[in-house]
């Protein structure tokens, strides 16, 4: 009741405090402080073209006290939200925008081994420097860096901040400027009005922009864990599981960082049991087979098996799979190094979904990022998407500055949709299929899937292929 009363007189507060002031102009409004957020305020600011617009980025976080620190004072452990950052992203960041990623906080590996959970399907593929493994808020807290150091003028970061209101200046006129009110009182005029605020975008709603798409029904848990030992090869390992793809990458000496997409049962079962138990059923997922992980499913439902009895068995069994490869050293190229723990409060899931908007841009509005699009972990593509549209629509504004044109207009803002929207499409088609290709357990579909996946790996042409477009994916 309480907080009811006091979120009703936070915005009665607010609605008289703005009606006794006039809006604030500015050329850009940002919504969200994401990497897509900050990577086109850093891009504007850096950008001899766009440094003269005032810009404007609200976020509901505290990105000042929580992000901005991660640069110079990072923790001792890595956190849970780490994407793989393909070269087009990296270029974007470093090269152009000038930021500096911090490098003892990244990790490049060297290929990717991709393996079926029901066959003896095999996709190994090597490429030095294909990706690296980076934090979320490294790459954050580099953008922020970055503007600290160029100090620029007209330029303002409000954090813990909230959107409460959207409309036009004319209610008759959908290319007039947009109001923005926020929770501490103030409205902005702006010309141009960006929403990176992510899936649930209040400006994509206020836009009327509609997205099309679903949600899997599924989860995915990720975690930091620890490894036995630094791996002999710096890469990634994928294994499709029936109920999902299980992704071991890695991490700056013995870490390592997990990303378990699975059933939303199975996700509830993964975070709830005691980390030592969790620890051995990712060892297991890399090695055993499905009968095998159905058995320690259901004996952990049902509290029918303690920690000690399945570490045993998992060591037997797999064990027994090693023992059976004709050649040992198949292990290191196939599995990853086992892991001996899971930081527990690394420990996280989130709902899998896949959405595309219909558009990215309209007359005073354009979004990025998983305000655009929403995409299946398994191929690693939402950050470098996101920066990649980012990278556009920098491009985009600077050619409209050249021609002199109004840059919050649809005719300046088309370019950047017109690029990204068919890329995208592509990257977002991909992942989906190949989520939807590895669940099917229908066994004429598991056998083509494990021949087409057998006869990839034979052909070193195709395989390059394939991996030079993962390495390049998110602008290509």
């Amino acid at each position: 009741m309480l907080k009811s009363y006091n979120t009703a007189f936070k915005l009665v507060r607010h609605m008289a405090t703005s009606a006794s002031k006039s809006p604030k102009l500015t050329d850009v409004f940002i919504v969200g402080g994401g990497p897509a957020g900050l990577g086109l305020a850093t891009g504007i600011k850096t950008s001899s073209k766009l440094k003269h617009l005032n810009t404007v980025l609200v976020d509901g976080g505290d990105i000042k006290g929580k992000v901005a620190p991660f640069y110079d004072n990072p923790p001792d452990f890595y956190t849970n939200r780490v994407v793989s950052v393909t070269h087009p992203t990296r270029e974007f960041i470093e090269d152009k925008l000038g930021a500096t990623l911090r490098k003892d906080r990244i990790m490049s590996y060297d290929g990717i081994c991709v393996t079926d959970g029901v066959s003896k399907g095999l996709i190994d593929m090597e490429r030095p420097g294909m990706a690296w493994m980076v934090e979320i808020l490294n790459v954050q807290s580099s953008l922020l860096n970055r503007i600290n150091q160029l100090k620029p003028s007209g330029f303002n970061l409000l954090d813990k901040t909230k959107v409460v209101d959207i409309k036009y200046s004319d209610p008759e006129d959908a290319s007039s400027w947009i109001l923005v009110s926020l929770d501490n009182g103030e409205t902005y005029k702006t010309r141009l009005l960006i929403g990176a605020d992510g899936f649930n975008s209040r400006v994509k709603t206020f836009s009327g922009i509609l997205s099309q798409g679903w949600f899997y029904n599924k989860s995915a848990v990720v975690a930091t864990m620890k490894l036995d030992m630094e791996p002999l090869k710096i890469r990634g390992w994928q294994r499709f599981l029936p109920t999902g793809p299980i992704a071991h990458l890695p991490l700056p000496g013995d870490n390592a960082t997990l990303v378990w997409s699975t059933t939303n049962e199975l996700a509830k079962l993964l975070t709830s049991i005691p980390v030592e138990q969790f620890t051995e059923l990712v060892n297991a997922a890399f090695v055993l087979e499905d009968v095998d992980m159905k058995y320690y499913y259901n004996q952990l439902m049902n509290g029918k098996m303690t920690t000690t009895e399945l570490k045993e068995d998992v060591q037997f069994r797999t064990n027994q799979i090693l023992a059976s490869l004709s050649d040992e050293s198949m292990a290191d190229d196939i599995y990853p190094p086992p892991i001996t723990d899971v930081l527990d409060h690394t420990r996280a899931k989130f709902p899998l979904k896949l959405f595309h908007a219909d558009t990215y841009c309209q007359e005073r509005i354009a979004l990025l990022g998983d305000a655009a699009h929403a995409t299946h972990p398994l191929a690693g593509q939402g950050l470098n998407m996101g920066l990649c549209d980012t990278d556009a629509l920098v491009r985009a504004l600077e050619s409209a500055t050249d021609r002199g044109l109004d840059v919050g207009s649809l005719f300046a803002l088309e370019p950047f949709w017109s690029e990204r929207y068919p890329i995208n499409c592509k990257l977002l088609s991909l992942a989906d299929n190949c989520h939807k290709i590895y669940s099917n357990t229908f066994p004429p579909i598991v056998g083509m899937r494990t021949l087409g996946a057998n006869i990839i790996n034979q052909i070193g042409p195709i395989k390059d292929y394939i991996s030079g477009t993962l390495s390049y994916s998110g602008k290509y």
